[in-house]
């Protein structure tokens, strides 16, 4: 891996995890209590090896590119010339912000061509699985690829959610087609499934720059990877599939697309099951993240009606349990929840204070909320689209500014998204 680069797309609006994403990027919202999204993808690219890879973000940046400095700079050997490097827009070959999948990477083309690496490996910021990049390197060299697209199989009725690949039996790409309606295409090892692209590609470097600088001087193009860039080298160029190893050592593969609420959500609440999908403590691909020092969890009171509990749960650091009961909930750090209280299937976010005698359930806090005491959230979905956000499904999100949501989108959001 040491001459590939690493091209980490951080920079969309994530409009569908909204109001999680109205102050941050959709890779800095956290996951799991301990993490951030992006965190994932991150630790797949040390793990693999990969040390050299320029995140390149956008909306809302502040949050994760403090997040980056803080807690990624210090993962690599910067005197052995690695990093992990943000690059914000910088409109080196225009006026405009990113336009594009492809244009992000198109306006920092001087920046990649002066580490001169042989092979540029795309990768998504917002997506939750285990991969080691270096076994699709490795696919890629022995099939003399020049492009390599990683794959998982899907059903059939999903491929409108994704770009979708006809491979051929030797590993060839035959055909691409971005998020159809529906699609004839089979997967050649299963046909009842089609192959799905993952959004990872690897190309050789001089392939890519020279696919970029054309698609830039296309005035009709999308300037998108999915759109324009592969259907351009479809044919051209020797194009595979690679298909997708799962770190992760379960039965099923894992990949997790957390764009929406409750997509999110369900992410989160897998992690507090007795046997998780998404493996936290697997030893040999340990997910990395910034750490913060706060004091130990602490769980006080045992009075009858009045004990400090969490069940089902994952309690990060500087929390305290003054008396409550917490099931089936992601907590993270600085939170306290105080007597009397009850929260079941919620995901807390940091620096969270809930007061005494409050009832919640299915609910997301966002960080920095005050919750008085008596507040009940999760019960009574007509009050609560009164003061939050409420998704179709019935999970409340709570924010600081909670009364600003009342009404909050377009009726017809949830359809468009």
């Amino acid at each position: 891996m040491k001459d590939t680069l690493g091209v980490l797309l951080a920079g969309g609006a994530g409009e569908r995890l909204f109001p999680l994403t109205r102050d941050r990027a959709k890779p800095a919202v956290p996951f799991g209590g301990h993490y951030r999204i992006i965190d994932i993808t991150l630790s797949n690219c040390i793990n693999s090896g990969l040390r050299k890879v320029f995140i390149l973000t956008q909306y809302k940046a502040l949050s994760l590119n403090r997040h980056i400095r803080e807690g990624w700079s210090g993962a690599v050997a910067q005197e052995l010339g690695e990093f992990f490097e943000l690059l914000p827009p910088m409109q080196r070959t225009g006026a405009n912000w990113y336009m594009g999948t492809a244009d992000a990477v198109y306006q920092n083309i001087y920046s990649i061509g002066a580490e001169q690496p042989r092979h540029i490996i795309i990768l998504s910021g917002d997506h939750i699985y285990k991969m080691d990049y270096s076994r699709m390197l490795e696919h890629h060299q022995q099939m003399n690829a020049e492009i390599t697209l990683a794959t998982l199989p899907i059903p059939p009725d999903e491929v409108s959610r994704f770009g979708v690949v006809e491979v051929a039996q030797n590993g060839e790409v035959q055909g691409f087609q971005e998020k159809p309606a529906s699609t004839e295409f089979r997967s050649p090892f299963n046909p009842n499934a089609v192959d799905a692209s993952m959004g990872i590609y690897i190309f050789n470097t001089d392939v890519l720059l020279k696919a970029l600088i054309a698609d830039a001087e296309d005035p009709d193009s999308k300037h998108d990877f999915g759109h324009n860039i592969l259907p351009s080298l479809l044919g051209k160029k020797k194009m595979v599939a690679y298909s997708f190893v799962d770190e992760n050592k379960q039965q099923a593969l894992y990949w997790r697309d957390v764009g929406t609420l409750d997509a999110y959500y369900d992410a989160n609440m897998d992690l507090c099951s007795v046997s998780p999908t998404f493996n936290l403590y697997d030893t040999e691909w340990p997910i990395r993240t910034r750490v913060r020092q706060y004091p130990p969890v602490k769980f006080v009171f045992g009075e009858p009606g009045r004990t400090g509990s969490a069940t089902n749960s994952i309690v990060t650091a500087g929390v305290i349990i003054s008396g409550a009961q917490i099931s089936n909930c992601i907590v993270s750090q600085d939170v306290r929840v105080n007597s009397y209280s009850q929260v079941d299937s919620s995901i807390i976010f940091s620096h969270v204070n809930i007061g005494r005698h409050c009832r919640i359930r299915r609910a997301i806090i966002d960080r920095n909320v005050n919750i008085p005491e008596g507040t009940v959230i999760g019960y009574d979905p007509v009050e609560d689209k009164k003061r939050y956000f409420v998704t179709p499904s019935g999970l409340t999100i709570v924010t600081r500014d909670a009364s600003l949501f009342e009404n909050p989108v377009h009726p017809d959001f949830f359809q468009r998204h």
